[in-house]
């Protein structure tokens, strides 16, 4: 059978009791990008997160700015790093659950963090989102209060402002850093 006849159907999470999880269907998921069917992470990368958008789900986030698992992962994951004992953890309750089909190892392709070489970890965070005019107008007038060299690098900002749609402010970060 193909994955469209499983679209709108669901399956019991193999983690957390009670949770049931849909079966959608996305663009991003094709027989030649795997198996045709994964799960939806909707708080751990774009295109789970459209796809979460799109059928109005939650976006949960179980891991926090550490890499560990909240509590709302459970007990048996609660603290524990997503990367080493959580992973091991995972698989301890997937085979006592009956619902491991396979282990093999796999070297994920995660993004590096260029100063410390370790992964990183994609995981949502709050965000605010404000009113795109006042941004805009705010960001203009203190355009003009900077000396920009050269000058002609003002009209490009300015372009940019005005073709800007969404604004977020975001504390994830320092300025600067990639």
């Amino acid at each position: 059978f193909s994955g469209a006849d499983l679209a709108d159907g669901s399956c019991a999470h193999p983690t957390i009791p009670d949770r049931v999880s849909p079966l959608l269907p996305a663009n991003h998921v094709t027989m030649t990008k795997g198996t045709g069917l994964v799960h939806t992470a909707p708080a751990h990368g774009m295109e789970d997160y459209s796809v979460a958008s799109h059928h109005q789900l939650p976006t949960d986030c179980l891991v926090d700015e550490s890499g560990y698992f909240t509590e709302a992962a459970g007990s048996e994951l609660k603290n524990k790093n997503v990367l080493e004992e959580g992973n091991e953890t995972v698989i301890k309750m997937l085979q006592a659950a009956g619902s491991l089909l396979k282990e093999e190892k796999y070297v994920h392709s995660y993004p590096y963090d260029w100063r410390t070489k370790k992964p990183v970890i994609i995981r949502a965070s709050k965000q605010w989102f404000v009113n795109t005019a006042d941004v805009k107008a705010a960001a203009r007038d203190a355009l003009k209060k900077v000396k920009v060299i050269p000058t002609s690098a003002v009209n490009r900002m300015l372009e940019m402002l005005d073709r800007r749609t969404f604004w977020c402010i975001s504390r994830q970060r320092c300025w600067g850093v990639p």
